[in-house]
């Protein structure tokens, strides 16, 4: 079907187009190769025919199989043309029956043929695994190689499994059922492990100074974090009597409103530090978010006290912005600032708020030390955070030190430590009086499973951007670690406050 091809170096060639409808077949160039000279038909006639009286032996597959002249020739060139596809049995079935063809046209000069082609068999998958030449190897494959010799006991169990299934009244269609669900599981219980494995993998360690603020700016632009947990990012206040009552579980979530629990640990941190007795003029919220507290505190203590809130994402100041000009909260300013190394002068602030912030900093002792820094002597220091147990009398256990591990990189903490190690380090500045602290692990623990019910109730926000979902499970599976871990005392939250007492 392909037309003659004339070439000259003179003329290029030239493509016919193909007619409309026919078929084309992808051309690749390859490299040519010599061929030789001699034509087709001249090396065809100068093949020595066999002799009447030889036998040949084509390949182990017919190795027990003695063929007249003819009928091997015939095979022989069949098996060239189909080399390839020796070991597979489509290719060795039109082997049998072309060499079946060739024994049936020379049966009548040949009874050894018309005997060979009646008693022939199907191949068997023992057959397909042998060597394609004797010369390859032994007839009988070493049983840890040859795939024929594992094929018994498999095809004994299917006898088995179908004989069982028979004797219940079901057949072949019952035994694929069968199959099917024992695959199904097999894959549900393989992306069960994978899942889990990736889940228990922490995955958003802290690296250097600029990961918090990464994180933050990632959180901020989402809006997720800000729909559910609003304005603070940080743990709610639940007292004994609406934690009788169920809130923060599943039926109990509308019991106390998440957002109103937030509201209320700032008013109630700032009563513990002391605000109600004397109302500070200059406020310092170190880690301020999107400027939740630095607005309620302003908003709270009046026109006459200035609230400066830093943080290190800039997407968070420019939230907190927008926020403080929409609430009309003009005694309310942001900056973008290492809290490790503020810009502010020594003495600057009556009143320096710590919420939630020195779980991600990587220098306990500086952050401490800065903070004391800038507050004005007779001013208060006060910090919420989260810590770890005290292990300088009991050390963690390898598991706890697993959690621990796990609860460090996925949310971006170099470390934590614990509430007494906070006041040793407050106190290891030599200007700091009044050291006092305190465990509020019992008022604030129903927060972690709290924002995880606020999200089943309300699941649109997350359903409505696919592309958070994977990152909210990974935040779902960390909040409740975190609920255990504080259930379980290895994490307590730390209230830690202090008045400076020396310049």
């Amino acid at each position: 079907g392909t037309p003659h091809r004339t070439t000259s170096p003179a003329r290029p060639r030239v493509r016919t187009p193909p007619p409309e409808g026919s078929r084309q077949r992808l051309r690749l160039r390859r490299p040519r190769v010599k061929t030789r000279t001699t034509p087709r038909a001249a090396r065809t006639r100068s093949r020595p025919a066999p002799a009447s009286s030889q036998s040949t032996t084509i390949g182990p597959m017919f190795a027990s199989r003695a063929c007249p002249a003819d009928a091997s020739a015939t095979r022989l060139a069949v098996a060239r043309r189909t080399r390839g596809a020796a070991r597979r049995a489509s290719g060795v079935t039109r082997v049998a029956r072309r060499a079946g063809a060739s024994d049936a046209a020379s049966s009548a000069a040949s009874p050894t043929a018309r005997t060979s082609a009646e008693t022939s068999e199907p191949m068997s998958v023992s057959d397909l695994s042998a060597p394609a030449l004797p010369s390859h190897g032994a007839r009988t494959a070493s049983s840890a190689f040859e795939v024929g010799v594992a094929i018994p006991a498999v095809e004994s169990n299917v006898a088995a499994a179908r004989a069982a299934l028979a004797a219940r009244g079901y057949g072949d269609s019952e035994l694929f059922a069968v199959v099917k669900a024992a695959a199904a599981g097999l894959a549900v219980a393989f992306a069960y492990a994978k899942a889990k494995k990736d889940l228990d993998t922490p995955g958003r360690p802290w690296m250097d100074d600029t990961t918090v603020g990464r994180e933050y700016d990632a959180w901020t632009e989402e809006r997720i974090l800000e729909y559910y947990w609003g304005e603070h990012i940080h743990l709610g206040y639940y007292n004994d009597d609406v934690m009788a009552r169920g809130a923060g579980t599943l039926l109990g979530c509308k019991v106390k409103d998440f957002v109103e629990a937030k509201l209320d640990f700032v008013e109630e941190m700032a009563i513990w530090a002391g605000c109600a007795e004397k109302t500070p003029r200059t406020v310092l919220d170190v880690g301020c978010g999107i400027g939740g507290a630095s607005r309620h505190l302003a908003r709270g203590f009046g026109e006459g006290t200035s609230v400066t809130g830093i943080t290190l994402s800039p997407k968070q100041v420019a939230r907190a912005e927008q926020l403080a000009e929409q609430q009309g909260v003009r005694n309310a300013e942001f900056r973008v600032m290492n809290a490790l190394a503020m810009d502010f002068p020594d003495n600057s602030f009556d009143l320096v708020w710590a919420c939630e912030s020195g779980e991600h900093m990587p220098d306990k002792k500086k952050y401490v030390e800065e903070m004391v820094r800038v507050l004005k002597p007779g001013g208060t220091l006060v910090i919420a955070t989260w810590c770890q147990r005290d292990d300088r009398d009991e050390p963690f256990s390898a598991r706890e030190l697993t959690n621990l591990n796990y609860l460090y990189k996925e949310w971006a903490h170099p470390y934590f430590i614990s509430i007494d190690a906070y006041a040793e380090l407050v106190g290891g500045t030599g200007k700091m009086g009044g050291i006092d602290t305190d465990d509020w692990t019992r008022q604030t623990i129903a927060s972690w499973r709290h924002s995880v019910w606020a999200g089943v109730w309300d699941p649109l926000p997350v359903f409505s951007k696919p592309k958070v979902w994977y990152k909210t499970v990974r935040d779902i599976v960390c909040l409740e670690r975190m609920h255990r871990a504080f259930d379980v005392g290895l994490m307590q939250y730390g209230m830690i406050k202090a008045v400076k007492t020396a310049r």
